[in-house]
């Protein structure tokens, strides 16, 4: 795309008036965390969900759809599914002939990684053992939980998903490339994601691939598509990890949108319309 649309460009205003002041300071950020949002208690939605040992996950669409998604929500780890996420999950039943399954993992700072790979290896599991025609999917947070789940799976030789799909992933939580371009990107910021990330990693530490895809094994992992906007902060690192992709021979293909913020494609506008119509021809194939 070579020129951003109107409707977006008016997103990207409305985004960066409404930026999270925490993550462009290192105080707000801990005062943030000190304050957990989490209670651990099931989320509300007129979306119907179920419980996956302990865990709620929300349906959308048939059980008996041909293809089966687990889509992973973004929110940096310390944000709980929302109704942007909700909205997508339905549209990607509705238009993918698919049995869409959303898990409400634990979030930081109360929980870390290593609960949610406990609970989702359960889930993960099962659903293998059941359906075919998985695949996994997952924005910001969630793809970079998305990309590290599945270079874990296969230390335990589960099998992989028949294809990964991500938006923007977070694929180091260290944000160890500095310098980034804070001001470019209308949703995110260094600061603040250093922290949170700090926070999710836990014991594991920062560097660690269950919690920075970056640093892992990337060899047989499944057929790739990845979206990311050139104006996000993660930009950088999702090259760089494509390129360990391309290294290990795997099926990767990137889309990159000129001008475009962070997640765009979950955004309603000529972009995210243009890459939804990627996604589905990946289910077409």
């Amino acid at each position: 795309m070579s020129k951003k649309s109107f409707i977006s460009k008016i997103e990207e205003i409305i985004l960066n008036f409404t930026k999270s002041d925490y993550m462009d300071s290192k105080e707000k950020v801990e005062e943030r965390l000190s304050k957990s949002q989490s209670d651990d208690k099931p989320v509300k939605s007129f979306f119907k969900s179920f419980d996956s040992n302990g865990m709620q996950v929300f349906r959308f669409g048939d059980e008996n759809a041909k293809n089966t998604i687990v889509y992973i929500h973004g929110g940096a780890y310390i944000g709980e599914i929302n109704y942007q996420h909700f909205l997508y999950c339905l549209l990607l039943s509705r238009k993918l002939d698919a049995h869409v399954l959303a898990p409400v993992y634990p979030l930081a700072p109360k929980h870390t990684a290593k609960e949610t790979f406990d609970l989702m290896t359960d889930f993960y599991k099962d659903l293998t053992s059941r359906k075919d025609n998985i695949v996994l999917m997952g924005d910001s947070a969630g793809g970079g939980f998305v990309l590290s789940f599945c270079q874990y799976i296969k230390t335990i030789n589960l099998p992989q998903p028949d294809e990964i799909i991500v938006f923007s992933p977070w694929v180091d939580v260290g944000m160890s490339s500095t310098p980034y371009n804070n001001e470019s990107d209308p949703i995110l910021g260094e600061i603040g994601l250093r922290e949170m990330g700090k926070s999710w990693a836990g014991d594991w530490g920062i560097k660690d691939y269950r919690v920075s895809p970056l640093f892992g094994d990337n060899k047989d992992l499944a057929k790739m598509l990845i979206f990311a906007g050139d104006n996000e902060i993660f930009y950088k690192d999702i090259i760089s990890y494509v390129e360990r992709l391309e290294e290990d021979d795997v099926d990767v293909k990137l889309v990159v949108a000129e001008g475009m913020f962070h997640i765009y494609p979950l955004f309603p506008s000529p972009e995210a319309r243009a890459a939804f119509k990627i996604v589905k021809a990946e289910f077409e194939d």
